[in-house]
């Protein structure tokens, strides 16, 4: 309203601070996401709150229904009296027309604006700014909670997704360091829930905080905009979650669902609307698709779900080969596909022995990204597996076979020891690079390139006879200065 005419509600954020006192934290409101529903007139209403003080950083995401935010309105009005000057409900008599009336509605249809109020109404709100009931979210807590992470929440935006098993809400939650934050929460039981953050894309190449985000359920698009500028992402990219049905079933996302040969997206279109659309052989593989289909968000169980599928999870799990020095360090990468998942590493050294977990030690340093192996031995070369266990199903996420080379086999193959030889005569050869015994070593695809480019350019460059081939040259003389001496004179006197 005008004139400084406003009515205001405490909103009850319902956070559970432990031992902060609460003199120390301030929590304002940072953007707020209006949710249709089917009674137009009670959407439910999202409000992301962040704490303004340095001494607590924290986020939280609260619902609130339109009809109780109503109800606090509609109630008395908050009055301070008494000796300690205390608030109390207002009971005296209330002005007319009620204070946060909108002017030309139902009660007030010859008055077009608040300057047409009363000035007992205008003084009224001045003097009774705060209404005195508060308005507490949904289930008297908070649905998304961030304390003492490294960001703030900015802003949020929510979708309506229709699963297998329901309807689910999706929050799409910015934060100041320029990324979205995909979320998902689920009932556990009664009186609690269980979040769940699908993942976290970062949208923007330089760190800016997101301003606003809308979303285009016709595009199937989230628009997002900063200081910097104005990008958009899909809803849903279930092409990341692989295409097994473990992987897929396990990532929870309600857009997303195991068609019987990989993740894909997940429509809840009845065969009655297709059947009119759609010819007869098509509707018959869409049906026998519908029918492959696995998803189970509300529990990720794949063991139920994957039945006769699970023997394909180990067989997607990445292989590669990885080289290292004695003496040096090496990591190892390992990211499973969804941020719940457990992560072990198992080792075995040869194929006969027992495979044995990898504690965290001096040497070995576990991160969200994989292994790392600080000062490698040779006892450390075999079979490293990373494994992820979640809703107690376990399978291997990738397979990494080490190798550790010796550091003097290293040292001879690059540097061999220098020896004076007369060219080969023409049409016996060229003669054997220093760098080939390290190719052999290695073994690898991108050793065997480089041995072929070397090998072009010992072609080209003609031998010295007064080199040994492959031999260090020399760094070339210069001329060395004298050093200046610099003395210090005693001041003249």
């Amino acid at each position: 309203m005008e004139d400084g005419s406003t009515v205001r509600v405490p909103l009850g954020a319902g956070f559970s601070l432990g031992q902060c006192p609460q003199y120390l934290l301030s929590f304002v409101p940072e953007d707020v996401f209006v949710q249709q529903t089917q009674d137009v007139r009670n959407p439910v209403i999202y409000a992301v709150f962040t704490s303004s003080g340095s001494v607590f950083r924290g986020s939280a995401v609260c619902v609130y229904s339109m009809a109780d935010i109503r109800m606090v309105f509609n109630g008395p009005f908050a009055h301070k009296e008494g000796p300690n000057y205390q608030w109390m409900p207002f009971s005296g008599k209330m002005p007319y027309p009620r204070p946060g009336t909108c002017p030309g509605g139902t009660f007030t249809p010859s008055m077009k604006s608040t300057k047409d109020y009363p000035d007992e109404v205008i003084n009224f709100m001045r003097t009774h700014p705060l209404m005195y009931q508060a308005v507490y979210p949904l289930q008297r807590r908070p649905l998304v909670v961030r304390t003492g992470a490294p960001y703030r929440l900015t802003t949020v935006a929510v979708d309506q997704v229709d699963a297998a098993d329901g309807r689910y809400e999706v929050l799409f939650l910015g934060t100041d360091r320029g990324t979205v934050q995909k979320v998902i929460v689920l009932p556990k039981d009664d009186q609690e829930v269980e979040e769940l953050m699908l993942e976290e894309v970062e949208v923007f190449k330089e760190p800016a905080a997101v301003k606003t985000m809308t979303i285009s359920s016709k595009r199937q698009q989230l628009y997002v905009a900063s200081a910097v500028g104005v990008t958009h992402l899909s809803l849903h990219r279930c092409q990341a979650y692989g295409a097994a049905c473990a992987d897929c079933c396990l990532a929870r996302d309600p857009y997303c669902a195991w068609d019987g040969q990989t993740c894909s997206r997940y429509t809840a279109s009845s065969k009655r609307n297709l059947g009119a659309s759609l010819p007869r052989t098509l509707l018959q593989e869409l049906s026998s698709s519908r029918r492959s289909r696995r998803q189970d968000v509300r529990h990720g169980n794949p063991i139920r779900q994957c039945r006769g599928f699970n023997s394909n999870a180990n067989k997607n799990a990445i292989e590669s080969v990885q080289y290292g020095v004695a003496g040096s360090a090496a990591f190892l990468e390992c990211q499973p596909r969804s941020p719940q998942a457990t992560v072990k590493w198992l080792f075995q050294r040869d194929p006969s022995d027992r495979r044995r977990e990898i504690r965290a030690e001096d040497r070995f340093l576990r991160t969200e990204q994989g292994l790392l192996l600080r000062a490698l031995q040779l006892g450390d070369r075999g079979l490293y597996s990373c494994t992820a266990t979640e809703n107690n199903f376990k399978h291997i996420v990738t397979r990494v076979q080490l190798h550790v080379l010796g550091r003097d086999a290293v040292h001879a193959a690059l540097f061999p020891p220098l020896a004076v030889s007369v060219p080969p005569p023409p049409g016996t050869g060229l003669p054997t690079p220093p760098y080939q015994e390290l190719a052999q070593l290695l073994a690898q695809p991108e050793v065997g390139l480089i041995h072929q480019y070397c090998q072009g350019y010992w072609r080209h460059v003609p031998p010295n006879p007064r080199e040994a081939p492959g031999a260090l040259r020399p760094p070339e003389p210069q001329d060395q200065k004298k050093p200046r001496n610099r003395r210090h004179h005693p001041p003249d006197t």
